[in-house]
């Protein structure tokens, strides 16, 4: 028997709230993104009709194209993967987060193209662990990204997104996020309107809520397997 979407999402936010209760005086919730990528509309429409509201695209086109075909006001659609320059236009029109930038030039780009729209939500994305095969800036470069989405008419700082090297054991996975976290708050200090830090997903969150994520990622657990 096939687990339904329901009942996935039941018990993921059951987990996410035996995750908070681990950490004491957790001051936020936590936000689930259902990572949709590669998955048909059905088992989205099927996650909207249970109160889903955040879903999560990692290629521009196939985003576009659900985003078009599903037309709902009331979805928040973040953008997760690499974004090339040229797809800049199609992202600033269609997402309401982006949550990968990582260049000075993506954010001119964005801001130029967001322009009559309500600003575009962004996150960094940071690699602090110097993975050369991941996008992603360095704690030095995320300040200077942040100063110049700061500046940008049309864009709102919201935190930062980091995919940390795999870890199998919690201890390990939990030192990497207090990394991450640090830099979050170093950010939130500095621009009062910071407050999402996205990180965490299938096989770590609960880690991630222990070192503060306030946002986690996570598709298969709740779609089951991708289309090829």
């Amino acid at each position: 028997m096939t687990t339904s979407i329901a009942s996935q999402l039941e018990l993921l936010q059951q987990e996410i709230a035996k995750s908070r209760e681990k950490r004491v005086n957790f001051p936020d919730n936590v936000r689930l993104i259902a990572v949709s990528k590669r998955q048909p509309l059905d088992k989205i429409e099927e996650a909207y009709q249970c109160g889903h509201r955040d879903f999560g695209e990692n290629f521009v086109q196939e985003g576009v194209e659900k985003i078009q075909k599903l037309d709902k006001s009331d979805i928040q659609w973040h953008m997760l993967g690499a974004i090339q320059s040229r797809k800049c236009k199609d992202i600033a029109t269609h997402f309401d987060w982006v949550q990968s930038v990582d260049r000075l030039k993506v954010i001119k780009k964005l801001d130029q193209a967001r322009e009559g729209s309500p600003p575009l939500n962004v996150c960094i994305q940071v690699n602090l662990f110097g993975e050369e095969q991941k996008a992603g800036v360095d704690s030095t470069s995320c300040f200077e990204l942040a100063e110049a989405i700061q500046e940008a008419e049309h864009l709102t700082l919201r935190g930062i997104m980091a995919l940390p090297p795999k870890q199998t054991e919690y201890e390990k996975q939990l030192a990497q996020f207090d990394k991450i976290a640090a830099l979050y708050r170093q950010l939130s200090d500095k621009y009062p309107q910071v407050d999402t830090l996205s990180m965490g997903m299938s096989g770590d969150f609960e880690a991630a809520i222990a070192a503060g994520s306030n946002m986690i990622r996570v598709g298969t657990a709740i779609f089951g397997p991708r289309d090829s």
